[in-house]
């Protein structure tokens, strides 16, 4: 199983951090996840490229890498 790691600026509280958790839970392929205020680890069958569009998806305004 894959593991990847995505890097966050910008989350400032505990919702964002839940609703980035509830959005990279739902993609198909995804296994596990662990995010915090920095960043998440992913681990599934996944490419990065959804990861990212998923977390941009609910514009919050944070970048991610």
């Amino acid at each position: 199983m894959a593991q990847q790691s995505l890097t966050f600026r910008g989350v400032e509280n505990a919702d964002q951090v839940n609703r980035i958790t509830t959005a990279l839970m739902m993609l198909d392929g995804v296994e596990s996840v662990e995010v915090g205020r920095h960043g998440a680890e992913v681990e599934g069958k996944v490419r990065r490229e959804s990861l990212i569009e998923a977390v941009k998806s609910l514009k919050l305004g944070i970048e991610v890498e």
